[in-house]
């Protein structure tokens, strides 16, 4: 399935309302057992990931979520319209990301490597990986977000990717990278275009997340029949009774 004809049949204000809220989204349907929390917020476990959801702005979902943290903890916040930070937290970092939906998939790279399924056996390689690389933050227990594919050249995990947040409908590609000796090979497309097609398969729509500054993936993804939807921000904040 290669088309938007296998994307969900749901409307497009549908659509703009969950990928601007997605964090949310999946810690409330997909991913609600691998989270904390209740309705007006929620976060995932911490050895899974480290987003929050907030329902709404109020003094009360922050409170909520002062519940389910712990003081000093660092989260990250991501969305259409990302709350602003009472003055007991602390800001660590914030930035501009694109979100991108899949239109049509097209063919895959060749590649001169083997695709396999990654398993919890991988996961010191893949955490190894991620530290090298850094194509963002990785867990140990993240590879229980979705379905995660490699390439593994002389024993060594040389390049993955899988799938981090997850509602019904749509299905994130995240933690794309290549050991920077075997870049320029297609592996990030290659590997893209498998987890994508599997998102696929299932009825869904895959969608990714990039900084603004990473132009050399964009021009992977949108290769691969990706199309940028809009800027999403993101920050990174430390949450009250930490060291400042």
């Amino acid at each position: 399935m290669t088309s938007t004809d296998q994307h969900p049949q749901i409307t497009t204000e549908v659509e703009d309302a969950l990928l601007d809220t997605l964090v949310w989204h999946a810690l409330t349907t997909t991913h609600q057992h691998l989270s904390v929390g209740d309705d007006r917020a929620r976060r995932y476990l911490t050895d899974v990931a480290g987003f929050v959801a907030l329902a709404d702005d109020s003094d009360a979902s922050w409170a909520s979520l002062e519940r389910i943290v712990e003081p000093g903890d660092t989260v990250l916040l991501s969305g259409g319209a990302p709350p602003a930070l009472p003055d007991r937290w602390t800001p660590i970092g914030q930035g501009l990301g694109y979100q991108m939906v899949l239109e049509t998939l097209s063919e895959s790279p060749p590649i001169d490597a083997t695709i396999r399924p990654l398993t919890a056996d991988d996961v010191p390689q893949m955490l190894a990986l991620v530290e090298l690389t850094q194509p963002g933050p990785f867990r140990p227990r993240t590879i229980e977000l979705g379905d995660y594919y490699g390439i593994v050249a002389d024993g060594a995990l040389v390049a993955m990717a899988g799938e981090r947040l997850q509602v019904p409908t749509h299905t994130e590609v995240s933690a794309v990278c290549t050991h920077p000796a075997f870049r320029g090979r297609g592996y990030a497309a290659a590997l893209t275009h498998r987890v994508a097609s599997g998102i696929l398969d299932r009825g869904q729509r895959p969608i990714l997340h990039l900084a603004q500054t990473n132009v050399g993936a964009l021009r992977v993804y949108e290769r691969l029949g990706f199309a940028v939807r809009r800027q999403l921000p993101f920050i990174a904040a430390q949450a009250p009774g930490g060291d400042r």
